[in-house]
């Protein structure tokens, strides 16, 4: 039986798909409050021609907007790829009580820096549906190439 994490998580590799689809970076992410979706989105940066475009960012402008204020700290981030330290800072600010993400991004990823980026009452957890969030991006690279 699917767990309520691994059935968000596939909310936030559909959102990876469409990023896909529109030849965006597949980096999906969904936010999560007692139960329900307030926010979803997927890099953007080429549509928008916006480098702070990711996902994630995406993701807390339409929650924030969904509940009407700035602070996420009892919402679930669920984002496919470990957030880079812009979105790091953005979740901090947002106090996001939560973040799950699925495959690590050893080049760009906030774990690099200490010390940590986030809020330090952020919970993290990692490696989540990490070879299918692995996947798609390998995919993807591959067929640039």
């Amino acid at each position: 039986m699917e767990s309520i994490d691994e059935k968000y998580m596939r909310e936030a590799l559909d959102e990876a798909s469409a990023a896909a689809d529109e030849d965006e970076v597949p980096v999906g992410a969904v936010i999560v409050c007692r139960g329900r979706i307030i926010g979803r989105g997927h890099n953007m940066t080429e549509r928008l021609h916006d480098a702070t475009a990711h996902a994630e960012m995406i993701a807390i402008t339409s929650a924030t907007e969904t509940i009407g204020g700035k602070y996420l700290n009892d919402c679930t981030l669920y984002v496919t790829v470990e957030p880079c330290p812009m979105c790091a800072a953005a979740l901090s600010w947002a106090q996001i009580g939560r973040i799950v993400y699925g495959c690590d991004d050893p080049k760009r990823g906030f774990s690099m820096y200490s010390p940590s980026l986030l809020h330090p009452k952020t919970v993290v957890e990692k490696g989540l549906l990490q070879e299918d969030c692995g996947r798609q991006m390998s995919e993807f690279f591959r067929k640039k190439r």
